[in-house]
Formats: structure tokens, sequence, C-alpha cells
């Protein structure tokens, strides 16, 4: 997902340099516009632009009157302006009516880049506050990136909304949850979504770690650097410049390696061992846990600046006991992984078996279940006894009920209920139901007619 920059100025010269000096900085989606009224009609047809940069002094519309209308009819465009006078008092008038910045020209090309990132960044974190006002069901821009995630939870898709945010800046992620969520999968995804897709993604077990093992993994070292160092290495901070490095269990990494991980996020610099000369990186860091680090700093064994450096943006994923709608899609998932296009059957009762149990182990355990049954089943029907013997056997609705009066629906049932919690989340679309659910529109509107729902 690329943020959309305009520049608007009646100085063909000024858009010119600007833009060279935008793209040559990574921002590749860049509009010019000398026509302030031309550029307030843009606004009316689109909402996709996120920084407007904006000239004060303009024949047919000025800057102030520009800013206006477009912050009247798309609010979320942050808008950045743009004077050869340096007047308090039109700076103060700029803030007063919306603008984010107020930049004296000349402008150097760092004082922009670095205006500009803090717009992005303060855009990031309001789209992300409104994500939890809005009743409907966010849609995500660089769906592709997050397709190989498979849900039709609304809380999800809110998660993968809010991740998707994240993905577009540099600062670092943390992501939380219990083993087996998907976490990993998660940050694959943040990274085919920011501007770093092109580069490396290179993940990382931080359990075990030593500080030796750490020095040369992380820093690199040159030849004779140590015993046995017969050449020059890279190490992933070199190896992963300009790409994304995911920190997996960096709730088991000592504090002493903590604090060497901490000087690299502070400095963006680090040491190859067996040299003096600091070298420069720019690694974009998602660290993942399955661990409480509140819980753990209070103890003091995790580092709080640490924390909070690695806390840029904190996502938590919800256990899949939490997201049960979810396991039928998963499974389907997995059965067409293991299987091809036609899939496998399921014996009812092992199917109840299979949507009743908790899954300690979320998507990962439920993953490996479905491998193991398919490998026992041989092709035929899955029935209970290809699965686990310590997933609780339920009754059918056709037989009597167990001690708690506990029914199992059936799968027509439980395929039934799913279809219609994901139609009411869409606000009843058939459309945006169909896509959420992977079902052609017109399979969709046959179950809903033999739901009797027109």
């Amino acid at each position: 997902m690329e943020n959309h920059i305009i520049v608007i100025d009646d100085e063909q010269d000024f858009l010119e340099s600007v833009r060279r000096g935008l793209i040559t900085s990574g921002f590749t989606n860049v509009t010019t516009e000398k026509d302030p009224i031309k550029a307030a009609s843009l606004f009316k047809n689109r909402d996709d632009i996120d920084i407007a940069l904006i000239d004060i002094t303009m024949p047919g519309m000025d800057g102030l009157e520009l800013l206006q209308a477009i912050k009247t009819v798309n609010p979320r465009t942050e808008c950045i302006m743009v004077t050869a006078v340096d007047e308090a008092r039109a700076a103060v008038e700029c803030l007063r009516k919306g603008a984010y910045d107020y930049l004296v020209k000349p402008i150097s090309k760092e004082d922009l880049i670095l205006s500009i990132n803090r717009a992005l960044e303060r855009k990031k974190l309001v789209d992300i506050l409104d994500l939890g006002k809005t009743k409907s069901v966010p849609q995500l821009v660089n769906k592709k990136a997050f397709k190989p995630i498979i849900t039709g939870s609304e809380t999800m898709f809110r998660i993968l909304k809010e991740s998707e945010l994240h993905a577009v800046s540099d600062v670092p992620v943390l992501i939380t949850g219990e083993t087996g969520t998907g976490k990993e999968l998660l940050s694959k995804a943040i990274h085919a979504a920011s501007p770093r897709a092109k580069n490396d993604f290179i993940p990382i077990n931080m359990d075990g770690m030593t500080s030796h093992l750490f020095d040369a993994e992380f820093f690199g070292h040159t030849k004779g650097a140590f015993t046995g160092a017969q050449k020059d290495r890279a190490g992933y901070l070199e190896t992963t410049n300009r790409g994304t490095l995911f920190l997996d269990e960096i709730g088991n990494q000592p504090l002493e390696l903590q604090g060497k991980l901490l000087r690299v996020l502070q400095d963006g610099e680090f040491i190859k061992l067996g040299t003096s000369r600091p070298r420069k990186t720019d690694v974009r860091l998602i660290a993942a846990t399955n661990k409480d680090l509140e819980k753990m700093m209070l103890k003091k064994q995790f580092r709080k600046d640490l924390y909070y450096r690695l806390k840029g943006g904190w996502i938590h994923l919800p256990p899949l006991k939490e997201r049960k709608d979810d396991i039928a899609l998963l499974l389907s998932s997995f059965l067409e992984e293991f299987c091809g296009p036609s899939g496998a059957n399921i014996e009812q009762e092992a199917m109840s078996m299979l949507m009743n149990y908790d899954y300690p182990g979320n998507i990962r355990e439920l993953k490996s279940i479905i491998q193991s049954a398919v490998n026992l089943a041989q092709g035929k029907t899955i029935a209970p006894k290809c699965l686990p013997s310590h997933l609780p056997k339920r009754i059918t609705n056709d037989q009597p009920e167990d001690e708690s009066g506990f029914k199992i629906a059936s799968l027509i049932e439980v395929e039934r209920e799913h279809i219609l919690e994901v139609y009411t989340q869409t606000g009843q679309n058939k459309s945006q139901t169909a896509k959420l659910l992977g079902i052609g529109l017109n399979t969709l509107r046959r179950k809903l007619e033999s739901y009797d729902i027109d």
C-alpha cells in the first residue's frame, strides 16, 4: 500500500523539484497540480489522498480556502501548508483551520520528508482509533498481502486492517498472542503490505540465543575475528538492510541481549565483530511473544525501554477458541491443502468433535490434527477414530442429551449459522458477504433463499 501525496502550487519549478525529492525518498505515488480549483474538485471525487502539500499564495483560490475545502470533504487528509513568507499569524491561522504543519520556502528535502513522515504517522494513529468507532467491516487495500490469513471474523478483519495501517510506517511492531495463533504469518503479511516488500523478510527464533551467537548472527564478523572465522560474514542486520527482521519469542531473550538490541533500535547502528567502525542499518523490526511482557517488566525480566521501543505498534491475536466461526473455514482450507481442490468427506460426529474442541495449540494444532486425520483416513471419509483421543466426543441432535444437556449442531446448521453471521456483519451486503465467505454471489443467493431470506 503506497501513500498518495498531492502537491499543489502555481509554480511549475517548485512542483517538479518537490516531486523529484519525494520520489527519490521512496514516495512513488505523487500527484502535482498547478490549479487549486482543479485540486479542490479532485478531492470531491476521491478519498485516498493521504497528504496534501499546499502553497498558501495561489491565484483563483488561496491555500487557506483550499485547506478548508479539503477538510470539509476529506478530513482524514493531512495538510501541510507552504509559504514564502515566515509569518506567525499565518502559521497560527493554518493550524487553527486543520493543517498539520507549516513550512517556509525554501524547504530542505530533510525538513519536508520529516514533516510528511510525522503527518503520515498521525494519520495512521487517527485511522486506528477510527476502527473502533465504525460499525462497518473495514476493507483492506492490499488484500493480496493478507490473503494467506483465513478468517470470517469481524474482530480479525479489524486486526488485519490495523496491521495494514501499521505496515506503511517504519515503526517496530509487537505481536502478542498464544502459541499457534499465526503471529509469524501476520508479520509476513505486514512486510508484504509495506514499502519494504521487495526486500528480505528474515524470521529469527530468539529462544535460546546466547550472547556470542547473537553477536555473530546479528552483527556478522570479519575474517580472523575469532578462532575458526576463515572469511568475512554478513549478519542479519547487514543482509536485511531495507527489509524486515521478525524476532519470534522475544520474551525469552536474556537481559544482556535485550540491551544490545535496544542500542540497534536507538542508534540504527551496529559494530561487526573484528572491527571498531559503526555501520548504519535500515531494518524494520517486528517482534512476537506469547508471554506477558508487562508482568515480566514488573519482575525485572524484560527491559521497559526495549518494551516501549518495540511497541511502536501493538497487535494482539485472539486464540482460536475466541473465533470459533473460523474453524470451519480453516478446516476447509487445510483439507484442500492436504487433499486437493476436492477436499475430503468428514463424518458428522468427527465434525462435531472438531468444532467443539478449544485448541490450546490454536491454528497450528488444528492443522496438525487435520493432517494426521487425512493420513489415517487414507483417502476415505474422516471418522472419529482418525482424530486424537483427547478430543471430546459430543452427541448429535438426534441422540439423547449428555449429562450437561449439550447438543451439537449438524454441519448444515453450522454452515447456516456462519453464513448468516457474516451476512449480518456486512450489513446484509450480499456482494461483500460472498467475498468474505469465498463463494459465488449466486451460491450465496441460493443459500439465503433456502433460509427464507430475500
